[in-house]
């Protein structure tokens, strides 16, 4: 591979956005071997998110580097343990859990000793706006020690009949026991979460909690810089939800080196790795969950991709301005426009499209088209588009596929 210039400290603004799109595996081939799994731990953390438009957005997010992987495969990647040791007496171990980290958040299952400082954290804060009875807590742990893995409802149930957040006092138990680190998230079902004794749960290499603070932030913020390439302090510390602070109390020693960004004007840092060799390879194209990690914080992506990308779904309807789940379009590195989706039956229908420009048409056709056919869509109706000119090639190209 070609090696990047030796005044590796200072990059342009070209050389930052194509060494991000190859650190969040859009540049090159995508690794297929790895599948799934591959995508995760490349990643670190996959969003979860209630909202499902054309998919969830932990299925969106391998797609959007995979190509058309099935939804199954995904779900079975990210949930399904892997085999009982070959003597049979080995419990099965899983490859990922889900606790908190930029959000709700799947994680590989070799991190669950770095967030140890966060489950110490919980530990030791006010317990907020749920209070819990004498003995509730001791309840629940004792029922998933004889009965679990459990879902809340088995449990007993997760909500009082109250809105949304009124949770019964099994759910606030378990809650709380899950942000301890007593109890861990090893699957979802039904889009419930199905909770287990983490002592039960996870493999005993990975088990302890005896890393202090300064080494689990040290190997999130060395995670975060590795998965975004290169970042401000900002970038780094918003992608495992870390406060500023403790990024700069580690990462003189976490393994990033210090760079300067073609009009950044933010102090910043990068992989090693990431600056060793030239990012090459084919572009991916494709829609971008508002959930990927390519695009999580705000400011990054207007400085990366000189593109504004907010998730209206929270925005009341009048006020919203490109739909309620407004997915970018990514194609030759750039993000070129957005598309509003949804399903009827057998047919997506783009609501509302907004492309930057008239060469964004070809790639919108075929980011439609081949995200229509993954969740199993025959047809594609294109209702608003920003540039009404835009509309009937648009409607054109996608004829042609």
């Amino acid at each position: 591979m070609t090696t990047m210039p030796a005044a590796t400290t200072e990059l342009s603004a070209d050389e930052a956005r194509r060494i991000a799109l190859r650190a969040q595996g859009f540049l090159g081939a995508p690794d297929r071997r790895g599948g799934v799994r591959g995508v995760l731990r490349h990643l670190g953390a996959v969003q979860l998110d209630t909202i499902s438009v054309l998919a969830r957005s932990h299925e969106l997010i391998p797609y959007a580097r995979l190509g058309a992987v099935g939804r199954r495969t995904v779900e079975d990647a990210y949930w399904t343990p892997a085999p009982a040791g070959t003597s049979g007496t080995s419990p099965a171990q899983p490859h990922a859990f889900e606790y908190w980290s930029h959000a709700a958040c799947i994680l590989p299952i070799e991190e669950w000793p770095h967030f140890a400082f966060r489950r110490r954290a919980y530990r030791a804060r006010p317990h907020w706006y749920h209070e819990l009875a004498d003995g509730a807590y001791e309840t629940v742990i004792k029922q998933l020690e004889s009965e679990g893995p459990l879902t809340a409802t088995e449990l007993g149930g997760a909500k009082n009949g109250g809105p949304w957040w009124d949770w019964s006092e099994a759910k606030v138990a378990v809650e709380r026991a899950l942000m301890y680190g007593e109890v861990v998230c090893t699957e979802r079902r039904s889009w419930k979460r199905v909770y287990d004794l983490a002592e039960r749960a996870v493999p005993d290499e990975f088990l302890h909690d005896d890393l202090d603070d300064t080494e689990c932030l040290r190997r999130l913020v060395r995670l975060a810089g590795q998965s975004l390439g290169v970042g401000t302090r900002a970038d780094i510390a918003d992608y495992h939800r870390l406060k500023g602070e403790q990024v700069d109390a580690v990462i003189a020693e976490s393994g990033l080196v210090p760079v300067t960004v073609e009009g950044w004007g933010k102090p910043a840092w990068a992989d090693p790795e990431a600056l060793a060799t030239t990012p090459r390879g084919r572009h991916r194209t494709t829609l971008l969950s508002p959930f990927d990690s390519l695009i999580w914080e705000r400011a990054r992506t207007e400085r990366i991709f000189g593109f504004t990308h907010r998730l209206e779904a929270y925005v009341p309807k009048p006020k919203r301005v490109y739909g309620y789940f407004a997915m970018p379009l990514l194609s030759g590195g750039k993000l070129l426009g957005r598309v509003d989706p949804a399903r009827e039956g057998k047919t997506l229908v783009a609501k509302h499209v907004s492309l930057e420009t008239p060469r964004a048409v070809e790639p919108m056709a075929q980011a439609l088209r081949e995200a229509a056919e993954w969740v199993g869509c025959s047809d594609v109706r294109v209702e608003r588009v920003d540039a009404p000119a835009l509309r009937g090639p648009l409607v054109d190209a996608l004829t042609a596929l």
